[in-house]
């Protein structure tokens, strides 16, 4: 026997037992950002590997362990996408979307990165990406975050999250900031673990990001990057914090939020949570001002945020907040050979005039009694029965599966009626 062949470590598979609760929130996460007048973007899943670098940033764990890298046919090095964001900047370059223009875009699918698996952490993952081009002020900053925190209400699972806020300030201040926190990390050189020492040399201000309790004390005493912020830095956060309290959003300002990737500046937030162990950020994004030039278009100021699909779906599995709709709403049975051919007619004209109602048609014949077991197992809302006698009176009998209701024959237009509210869903 041919040993099974299995799915690759860390990429997993939607079952169909899960997929219901995915379209759910899919379809809560569509209706947002048209609500906001985002438009949707779809890109590759595969770019050239020279976008990741000079994006995200070469001295990042992204780039330096984590990405899927090859040379395809003609040696050019290709990179599954590990993020969304610099596919979004180089469509837009590319097709003339951004420059002199404000955008409202958003984009769903998979993102790539080697890394090990574990509860939240996939190497196949899913993200939602929302991105706005050609707006500078905190007002756009505060609309994504609101957009953010009216997803997490409409989902059920506000109170299970926590929005952290914090700016990286312009390029400058952060130069002069990181001069300053490389000073003081050198002078506790021997408290750094192997990962600190590493990031110092290339990316210090990563080191704040490290979750190593034995370092805490120490960070705690570093500089402060509010110190160095300049003056507009200041008031473009002043003014994103007076908008958020003035929308009723709360928020810890947290000094040593940094981001992992290269290309912010000014705003960065995360919303995290408890509930999802080591792997707390749901949401996260800020403000990329100098990424579009750096990709070869023209100065555009930039913002937005990414949210992983899994740990959300996570997060609705413990909470049960979200309403899943069957997969099946009605089961047709048919009684009898005689009964198939206008069964199946039926199941065509129930699907013309109702195309909202998700129509199971038994099929693989069988007994009666097998048939309505199947029905009960399908978890449709209700099994419409077609035998010898509904043909002959041109009748229907509609037993109720999930109801305390009595089984009743009805007519056509009776039945319409009956089966209505299921098709609305």
């Amino acid at each position: 026997m041919a040993k099974n062949i299995q799915a690759i470590r860390g990429m997993n598979d939607i079952l169909p037992a899960d997929t219901p609760r995915w379209q759910a929130l899919e379809g809560v996460i569509r209706r947002l950002v048209a609500s906001y007048g985002y438009s949707e973007i779809r890109m590759p899943i595969v770019e050239q590997t020279e976008l990741f670098k000079r994006s995200i940033g070469e001295v990042t764990d992204i780039v330096e362990k984590e990405m899927y890298t090859f040379d395809d046919r003609n040696g050019d090095s290709l990179t599954l996408r590990p993020e969304g964001t610099a596919s979004c900047v180089r469509a837009g370059n590319e097709h003339g979307l951004l420059y002199n223009q404000q955008q409202r875009l958003w984009y769903m699918g998979p993102m790539f990165r080697h890394e090990r698996p574990q509860k939240g952490r996939y190497r196949q993952f899913h993200q939602v990406g929302v991105e706005a081009f050609g707006l500078a002020g905190p007002d756009i900053d505060a609309e994504l975050i609101i957009m953010t925190a009216r997803l997490w209400r409409d989902l059920g699972i506000a109170e299970h999250l926590r929005l952290e806020l914090n700016s990286l300030a312009s390029n400058e201040a952060r130069a002069a900031y990181r001069s300053a926190l490389t000073d003081y990390l050198q002078a506790h050189h021997e408290q750094l673990d192997e990962d600190s020492v590493r990031r110092l040399a290339t990316n210090p201000l990563r080191v704040l990001d490290s979750k190593n309790p034995a370092m805490a004390e120490m960070l705690a005493g570093a500089p402060k990057l509010s110190e160095y912020w300049d003056a507009e830095s200041r008031e473009h956060f002043a003014q994103l914090c007076e908008r958020l309290t003035a929308a009723g959003i709360e928020f810890v300002h947290n000094e040593r939020l940094v981001r992992g990737l290269d290309y912010y500046n000014r705003t960065v937030f995360e919303w995290v949570t408890e509930s999802l162990g080591a792997q707390g950020t749901v949401c996260a994004g800020g403000r990329y001002d100098g990424l579009v030039a750096q990709l070869g278009g023209k100065a555009t100021p930039a913002v937005g945020f990414a949210m992983g699909l899994e740990r959300l779906a996570l997060m609705l599995e413990q909470a049960q907040t979200l309403p899943v709709r069957a997969e099946v709403d009605v089961y047709l049975a048919a009684m009898g050979d005689g009964a198939e051919l206008p069964a199946l007619r039926v199941a065509e004209k129930l699907r013309d005039t109702l195309p909202g109602l998700r129509v199971l048609q038994h099929c693989g014949g069988g007994n009666f009694g097998k048939q309505l077991k199947r029905a009960d197992k399908s978890g449709a809302h209700v099994a419409l029965i077609l035998g010898e006698s509904e043909i002959e009176n041109d009748q229907f009998t509609v037993k109720y599966l999930r109801e305390e209701k009595e089984q009743e024959t009805v007519n056509w237009s009776e039945l319409v009626e009956r089966l209505k509210f299921l098709a609305l869903g």
